[in-house]
């Protein structure tokens, strides 16, 4: 089935593309969830009207992203948890932790945007990516202390 995509779909295309997908796909997730809608004649004649305004929605969408990472980067976080010995920490460090620390400071950012590459379980400071957007990530310092 062919549909064309209102929204950017990981691994399938950007807004705007008209693309062949399996009918189950189309049917029963990007149509009911917006992502996409049937590529028909009716359809592309609206699409070629509304491109332009999809694609200044999308760059509203990704400027404000970028304006949000520019205020993001280098942000210093500072998380205190329990440590045992040789600085290891009762449990770890989360995305929604440090989604909660920034909350803390007046960044509003979601914990799924908030990408940790390894799990943070020791005393120390740490560097997370936040990907904001599909092609904006900023760079924030997680700082763990031992709560007193």
């Amino acid at each position: 089935m062919k549909v064309i995509l209102m929204e950017n779909v990981k691994n399938l295309g950007d807004i705007g593309s008209v693309v062949n997908v399996a009918n189950g796909y189309a049917r029963n997730y990007l149509i009911p969830k917006n992502l996409a809608a049937e590529a028909s004649t009716k359809n592309i004649k609206k699409l070629e009207h509304e491109k332009k305004i999809i694609l200044e929605r999308a760059k509203k969408v990704k400027s404000a992203a970028e304006k949000l990472a520019s205020n993001v980067a280098g942000t210093t976080v500072i998380i205190e948890a329990q440590a045992g010995e040789e600085d290891k920490l009762f449990g770890s460090i989360t995305s929604m932790d440090i989604a909660e620390a920034l909350a803390k400071q007046g960044m509003e950012i979601d914990k799924r945007k908030i990408i940790i590459d390894e799990p943070i379980k020791r005393l120390g400071t740490y560097a997370v990516s936040v990907k904001l957007y599909p092609e904006v990530t900023a760079s924030i310092n997680v700082e763990v202390r031992s709560k007193q």
